[in-house]
């Protein structure tokens, strides 16, 4: 147990999946690999209630929002399903939204990955285009997936991205324009109160956002870091300033506990 108390936790919320007839909880094995990737220890996190969220949040120097095939529902935004053939996740849903504003609150680094990013402005009170290729003026984000690409396609270079300058990735990378892969139909539409954009697609899509005056770091991106993160400078630089927020994080907790009386 010293080996993992010696690395910063982060929790990782898992995606609902039905194999067969039978429920499943699962997290993709790339989103864990960049959590070590990070210096971390990740936690993946079935599923939770509110009366569960100070226990886990007790836990967590950090929390990572994974990506996934499915969206989020648009009811939380006040809208109906637009295309009934994509997936949907309720169960994460119900926990993940009302997750998201305490792990801001209590000032824990919050590192968020597509359907993250989405569900972070979602959370915050914002909404998404639930089909960004149908909206005039913008393009088709959904890159190779959207033709069945396998996938190294998919996840290959689809479009630069322009670093809004003084934000939290402007400090990470130092650089003004990035490539980023796509592979997302939903994107942002309203961005939630509070939020800053940190980068945007050439056609004006917020592609990064972080939340203005938060107690700790937290960086929302739509596109894919994960993929094959240790091979992508970028992706490295990403993972590490979060993990390094993660430790600074703990040691912070860790300082603040007061010396038992002997």
């Amino acid at each position: 147990m010293s080996s993992l108390r010696a690395k910063p936790i982060v929790l990782v919320p898992a995606c609902n999946r039905m194999l067969g007839e039978h429920p499943f909880f699962i997290a993709g094995k790339k989103y864990l690999d960049a959590v070590r990737l990070a210096g971390c220890t990740p936690l993946v996190v079935p599923s939770a209630d509110a009366s569960e969220f100070d226990a886990l949040l007790d836990l967590a120097h950090g929390v990572l929002l994974t990506g996934s095939p499915s969206n989020v529902h648009p009811r939380h935004f006040g809208e109906e399903v637009h295309n009934p053939a994509l997936p949907l996740d309720p169960d994460r849903d119900g926990w993940t939204l009302p997750l998201i504003p305490r792990v801001l609150e209590r000032g824990i680094p919050l590192f968020a990955i597509c359907r993250g990013f989405q569900e972070t402005n979602v959370a915050l009170g914002g909404s998404l285009h639930q089909a960004v290729h149908e909206v005039a003026g913008q393009h088709d984000h959904r890159g190779a997936s959207a033709t069945g690409g396998n996938a190294q396609a998919q996840y290959g270079v689809a479009h630069h991205v322009l670093v809004e300058r003084g934000g939290t990735l402007d400090a990470i990378l130092a650089e003004r324009e990035i490539d980023v892969n796509s592979v997302h139909g939903q994107g942002v539409n309203r961005l939630a109160a509070g939020l800053q954009v940190e980068a945007r697609a050439p056609d004006g899509l917020v592609e990064a956002f972080s939340m203005k005056g938060s107690a700790g770091f937290n960086l929302c991106v739509q596109w894919h870091p994960e993929w094959k993160a240790a091979q992508n400078p970028v992706s490295v630089k990403l993972f590490k300033a979060f993990g390094r927020a993660c430790e600074s994080y703990r040691s912070r907790r860790v300082a603040s506990v007061p010396e038992p009386d002997r």
